[in-house]
């Protein structure tokens, strides 16, 4: 058992939040990774480059050299692309957490703290661009030598109280299409998916790159 407390954003978590979420994400890699070479037209394309190397070389030396650094290019490129993804991220609402989630309006963020002091986990809210009355949860994230103590769950009471305390009347989220194991622990707390969709980009599209969107309906509690 693990003792640790949910406790308001510090300004002095700010490097800690950044770098435990930059951590997090690129635990995915492999998974994305995995993903990408599942797609059909991938297979097809190593398929097809391994059997027109070993026609024209009548060697199989050639094509699994060839093949070899297709997937080393490949997992650099996807490496590359996820990379910029997280930076992004940083960038954007992690890049000012205080006027992002502390000064907005029903807005909120969480670290957990465990005994020793440090930052095991983080999770956010601020009101949805959907709907009026409905809250976005973002910024979820575990130490990895924290996980399965049940602290993500406790993170989601803790954004389903604020919520409920704020007179909102859901509250959403964004899952990836590799975070299947996030996706059953919302499950477990009463979300439920509403919505599946292509990533709108190039590379989503290519790679067939599924969100996921949940739902937690307060209006199911009366």
């Amino acid at each position: 058992m693990v003792d640790y407390r949910i406790r308001e954003y510090d300004d002095l978590d700010y490097e800690t939040v950044r770098e435990l979420f930059a951590t997090g994400m690129s635990e995915y890699m492999p998974a994305v990774c995995m993903h990408v070479l599942k797609q059909p037209w991938v297979i097809m394309l190593f398929m097809s480059t391994f059997c027109l190397l070993f026609l024209s070389s009548k060697s199989l030396l050639l094509p699994i050299l060839a093949i070899t650094l297709l997937l080393a290019a490949g997992r650099q490129l996807v490496g590359y692309i996820w990379f910029l993804y997280i930076e992004r991220c940083l960038k954007e609402d992690l890049f000012n957490i205080r006027k992002t989630y502390i000064e907005g309006k029903n807005s909120c963020f969480w670290v957990v703290e465990a005994e020793e002091g440090s930052i095991i986990g983080t999770v956010a809210v601020k009101l949805s661009e959907e709907k009026n009355e409905e809250l976005l949860l973002k910024r979820m994230s575990v130490r990895r030598d924290y996980r399965g103590l049940g602290i993500a769950k406790a993170l989601c009471r803790t954004v389903i109280g604020f919520a409920r305390q704020h007179g909102c009347k859901s509250i959403v989220l964004n899952t990836l299409v590799v975070q299947h194991v996030a996706q059953k622990m919302y499950e477990s707390v009463g979300f439920k998916k509403y919505l599946d969709f292509i990533l709108p980009t190039l590379y989503g599209q290519l790679v067939n790159f599924t969100i996921s969107k949940y739902r937690y309906d307060f209006s199911h509690e009366t």
